[in-house]
C-alpha cells in the first residue's frame, strides 16, 4: 500500500470507473506528480483542490492523455479506465472520446455553428446520418441545460453566445460523444456568479449520465458540487475522502490550513 492509500479517509467502496494506481508525472527530470493512488466511483463528482502548481490540472491532463501533446512529458504508474490501462496499446484518440475535457476559458470552434460544434465529435468518427446529429445534438444541449436558450439559434455562429453560454456549449460538445468521464478544468473561473451557479447546478444532473473529476480553486465550490475531494500539495495527494469530511474534519493538518484558508 503506497502512502496515498493509506491517507485515503474514508473513501467510498465499489467498481470504480477509474482505476489511479502510484502515478507519477513527470516533465523532463521533474516530477510534477508523486505516486497519486485513486479509485473513482461512476456517476459521482470528484473535486481536486490545492494551490496554483501544486499537480492538480497536471494530473487531470494524464487522465485523457494529453500529454501525449507535451514531448517532455512522460506518465509511471497505471490509469485504468473501466479495467483498460489507457497507456497500454490504445489509441489516445479513442481515449479523449471516453474521456472528455472542458476547459478554464470556453473554446467553440469559432468558424462553426452551435449545431456543428456540438456535433463535431460525432463527425470526426465518421457520422454523417443528419436525423443522428440533430438528436444528439438536442440532447447533449439539453443535457447541458441550453436547449432551450439556443433551439432556434442552431446555425448561427457559436461564438455569438455569452461567456456561460459558451461554456455550456462546450460541456455539451463533450456530452455528444457520451464520455465515460468528463474533466472539468475550472470550469467557472472565467464566468459571472450567474453563469457559475448555473454550471453547478447542471452538475449534479450530468453526474446521473457521467462522471466527473473537476479541478477549482473555489472552495465553497468543491463543498457545493462534489462527493469526493482530492487535496494535492507539492505533487502529492496529501488527502481524499467525502467531500464533508474532508472540509469538516480533515485528517492531515496541511488540509485544515488550507480549506480554512490559513494559507494558499
Amino acid at each position: 500500500m503506497t502512502m496515498n492509500q493509506e491517507r485515503i479517509q474514508g473513501a467510498p467502496t465499489g467498481a470504480s470507473v477509474l482505476s489511479v494506481q502510484d502515478v507519477s508525472i513527470y516533465y523532463g527530470s521533474n516530477r510534477a506528480v508523486k505516486n497519486v493512488s485513486m479509485e473513482v466511483l461512476p456517476n459521482s463528482v470528484n473535486a481536486l483542490i490545492g494551490p496554483s502548481g501544486c499537480g492538480k490540472t497536471t494530473f487531470l491532463r494524464a487522465i485523457n492523455r494529453m500529454h501525449d501533446l507535451t514531448p517532455s512529458a512522460r506518465v509511471e504508474g497505471r490509469i485504468l479506465l473501466d479495467g483498460e490501462d489507457i497507456y497500454g496499446d490504445v489509441d489516445p484518440v479513442a481515449i479523449r472520446r471516453r474521456v472528455g475535457m472542458v476547459f478554464q476559458k470556453p473554446n467553440p470552434f469559432p468558424t462553426m455553428s452551435v449545431l456543428d460544434n456540438v456535433v463535431s465529435g460525432l463527425k470526426l468518427a465518421g457520422i454523417r446520418d443528419r436525423r443522428i446529429l440533430l438528436e444528439t445534438a438536442e440532447r447533449s444541449l439539453r443535457q447541458a441545460a441550453l436547449w432551450d436558450e439556443v433551439k432556434d439559434r442552431l446555425n448561427s455562429p457559436a461564438t455569438g453566445l455569452s461567456g456561460g453560454q459558451q461554456q455550456r456549449l462546450c460541456i455539451a460538445r463533450a456530452l455528444a460523444v457520451e464520455p465515460e468521464i468528463l474533466l472539468m478544468d475550472e470550469p467557472t473561473s472565467a464566468l459571472d456568479p450567474q453563469s457559475t451557479a448555473r454550471i453547478e447546478d447542471l452538475m449534479g444532473d450530468l453526474k446521473k449520465v457521467t462522471t466527473i473529476m473537476i479541478v477549482t480553486h473555489n472552495m465553497q465550490q468543491a463543498a457545493r458540487v462534489s462527493d469526493t475531494t482530492s487535496f494535492f500539495l507539492n505533487g502529492d495527494m496529501v488527502e481524499r475522502g467525502p467531500t464533508d469530511a474532508v472540509f469538516t474534519s480533515p485528517s492531515d493538518e496541511r488540509t485544515e490550513a488550507y480549506v480554512t484558508g490559513r494559507f494558499g
